[in-house]
């Protein structure tokens, strides 16, 4: 017959519950310590050496910037992802990993079927990126607005403007849009249309303008500038000159064609060409009739 083991008394059960609880909690907080050191460690260590490295060979191989820029955010991506894979490993936490990939892939379904615009933009953004037709730097415009491509991520681009405005772009707006890149070839050719009257000569108002434009110095010489008459408007007949600039920029392009239409406005003021503008005039008269009794005039005293 086996001997009677001794009943624990309540006290002794919470203090051993109690010393349990203190090692398991103790024991966590050290493979805790273990993993965030670990994960900080090679976190770092990827990110001076192995960023550095990949940077590096993008330019060596003169990989375009907007290529680059997504390369180097995925390559901080997979460094964190590797460190906290690593962090969970040696700290022992295997079951805790395959929990929260469980837990990650319902969130991710989850969060999947709640943002299927954000997921939009991210595709779009991948093929933005990869389409060799559409570059940071470029001039581009799209719907009724245009600017400069500054950045292009993998939810968004942005966007300088002409009025010195940054626009975030969503990227599907831009990849189920009809884009315009107006520069070809490092060339931009600007269209202008001057008003001048009716009675003016317009082969002479044609010359004034080429010419102003052949002295222009950013204005280019091939191709050439070229005029032509475009409209006959009420006040005055459309002449639109056309002439290109090299490797433009937002300054640039507003600074030359200021210039230009500046030189050639005085220009026709000396060489006498008018340029009229819209003007109104109304004629008829207002008929007053006065109604009731006449007014008589005061009685002389």
């Amino acid at each position: 017959m086996l001997p009677a083991l001794p009943l624990q008394t309540l006290g002794q059960r919470i203090d051993t519950l109690v010393n349990n609880l203190t090692a398991g909690a103790v024991a966590f907080a050290g493979d805790l310590l273990v993993f965030i050191a670990t994960v900080v460690v090679f976190y770092l260590l990827g990110r001076i050496v192995v960023v550095p490295v990949v940077t590096r060979l993008l330019q060596a191989r003169d990989i375009d910037p907007t290529l680059a820029k997504p390369a180097r955010k995925v390559t901080l991506a997979a460094v964190v992802f590797v460190a906290i894979a690593i962090g969970f490993a040696i700290a022992g936490f295997g079951n805790l990993l395959t929990s929260l990939a469980t837990i990650a892939a319902a969130l991710t379904l989850a969060i999947g079927f709640a943002s299927q615009d954000i997921i939009g933009n991210l595709v779009a953004g991948v093929f933005l990126i990869a389409d060799p037709k559409v570059r940071i730097g470029d001039w581009v415009e799209w719907s009724d607005k245009k600017g400069v491509i500054e950045d292009i991520s993998f939810r968004v681009s942005r966007v300088r403007t002409f009025n010195n405005e940054l626009v975030t772009v969503p990227n599907s707006e831009l990849a189920n849009t009809a884009i315009i890149n107006p520069v070809a070839k490092d060339k931009l050719r600007v269209p202008f249309t001057f008003g001048v009257g009716y009675s003016d000569d317009l082969d002479h108002a044609q010359d004034v303008i080429l010419e102003e434009a052949e002295r222009h110095e950013e204005i280019l010489d091939e191709p050439a500038p070229s005029t032509r008459v475009t409209e006959l408007a009420d006040s005055y007949v459309g002449i639109q000159s056309r002439f290109w600039i090299a490797n433009p920029s937002r300054a640039d392009w507003a600074k030359v064609r200021s210039e230009y239409v500046q030189a050639v406005k005085e220009r026709c003021d000396a060489e006498e060409i008018d340029m009229p503008y819209p003007h109104q005039q109304l004629l008829g008269g207002i008929d007053v009739e006065m109604e009731g009794a006449a007014v008589e005039a005061p009685a002389d005293d």
